[in-house]
């Protein structure tokens, strides 16, 4: 008779929430984390989940991880104390780079749904599912509504997802064969927002949006302890990110600032780089203007679906972070990002989407800039795999035929704009 394994996850009670309080990051009031919270009603700011770090500290130490399950909840004191909704999300290997010392690819890609997605649904929807709630809400136009569409799936919750209607393939399927209700919308991720938030509360969803709920920011912020896990407890010098809405980068730092409150890392922290396509790079626009929030980008347009993201919500907390680590936002075109994909296939045996090959494009910019040397240690994020992006690729790949043929031909190849697949919000 078949036994099952044993959990290696710590034993916690699940009758009381170990979140202390929700705060704003913009005025820094709190609310109550006995409730379900979106953003704050005084200023719109994103909520943050704190933990009584203090007290924590001398009960959760870094041997305590040895044994525990390879899955984001190992770190369950840090996470939100409720029956975690898990398909196996987390501790994604960190791969060392054949052609670069002293660089490693942390590969998002072969989480559940092939996409760093995963460890934010799996947060938002066991939170959802702590609180009682039925049916969840979200724009998307990628990994992050399939990512939605599964962990609702496993836990017995509607998911009601909005998507342009030419989203790439893979991503439509997922949400069909998990359940999830889903709107094909003739229009851009921002229309399928402004629908979610005027059904919402007559149609009694909850919305999961990008940092319009505090806890998909704790699933990601994973990575950041299992970077440092990884790496033995200390951090590198950088890690280059791919940026459309932020997430996970803006997840990693709080884990850094956790981490350092528990005694298990020092006030170091790496260069944080945002990586951004050239067609749509706001983020990059106001690094370099030297602002602290981004403005609309018109016209998006890129083949790194899930770097099509025109503003991001919370783009005040992402050029914070670049300007405290001395880090830098760097630009990547499609030929480029193309190139690299190619390139990381062929040399490390990763096949990654086209939003984790921009860090390769990041990488050796700034290497050639001298902004980063050959004795750093960096992370270089793939946050998909290219397999959701079979579609993309394809249509790249005739498209970059068709220029050069007509290059070879003297005959200026047809205007067309690559950008009407909008990637993961």
């Amino acid at each position: 008779m078949f036994q099952p394994m044993p959990s290696l996850c710590p034993v916690l009670s699940f009758s009381r929430m170990n979140v202390a309080y929700l705060e704003c990051t913009r005025c820094g009031d709190h609310l109550s984390p006995d409730r379900p919270q979106s953003i704050c009603p005084k200023d719109g700011g994103v909520l943050f989940a704190r933990y009584d770090l203090d007290s924590l500290k001398e009960k959760f130490r870094t041997a305590d991880l040895a044994g525990r399950v390879a899955s984001m909840w190992r770190y369950a004191e840090v996470l939100p104390n409720v029956q975690p909704i898990t398909l196996g999300e987390g501790f994604t290997p960190m791969l060392p780079s054949r052609e670069f010392p002293n660089v490693f690819i942390k590969d998002e890609g072969l989480n559940p749904t092939g996409s760093f997605k995963a460890r934010g649904m799996s947060a938002a929807v066991s939170m959802a599912k702590h609180y009682g709630l039925k049916n969840l809400a979200a724009p998307s136009a990628g990994n992050a509504g399939g990512a939605l569409a599964a962990y609702a799936a496993a836990a017995s919750i509607q998911a009601h997802i909005f998507m342009p209607k030419d989203v790439p393939l893979a991503n439509r399927m997922e949400c069909n064969f998990h359940g999830a209700h889903l709107t094909l919308v003739d229009g851009l991720i921002s229309d399928c927002g402004r629908m979610v938030a005027e059904r919402k509360d007559k149609e009694g969803w909850f919305d999961v949006s990008t940092l319009k709920e505090p806890h998909r920011v704790e699933g990601k912020k994973t990575m950041g302890y299992e970077i440092a896990e990884q790496l033995n407890w200390k951090l590198p010098q950088a890690i280059i990110y791919p940026t459309g809405g932020g997430v996970g980068m803006i997840g990693m730092w709080k884990a850094f600032d956790e981490m350092q409150q528990l005694g298990w890392i020092g006030s170091e922290r790496p260069k944080m780089v945002s990586v951004q396509a050239a067609g749509c790079a706001p983020i990059v626009k106001a690094w370099e203007a030297g602002t602290s929030s981004s403005e609309m980008w018109p016209d998006a347009s890129t083949f790194a679906a899930g770097l099509r993201v025109p503003k991001a919500y919370g783009d005040y907390l992402i050029l914070d972070i670049i300007k405290k680590s001395r880090g830098i936002a760097v630009a990547s075109t499609d030929e480029e990002i193309l190139q690299a994909t190619r390139h990381w296939a062929s040399v490390e045996g990763v096949f990654a989407a086209p939003e984790g090959a921009a860090s390769l494009v990041a990488y050796r910019k700034l290497r050639a800039s001298n902004f980063l040397s050959a004795d750093d240690t960096v992370v270089l994020f793939n946050t998909g795999s290219a397999y959701k992006y079979l579609d993309l690729l394809e249509a790249k790949k005739i498209e970059a035929h068709n220029i050069e043929e007509n290059k070879a031909q003297s005959t200026p190849p047809a205007s067309r704009n690559i950008g009407g697949i909008i990637g993961p919000y």
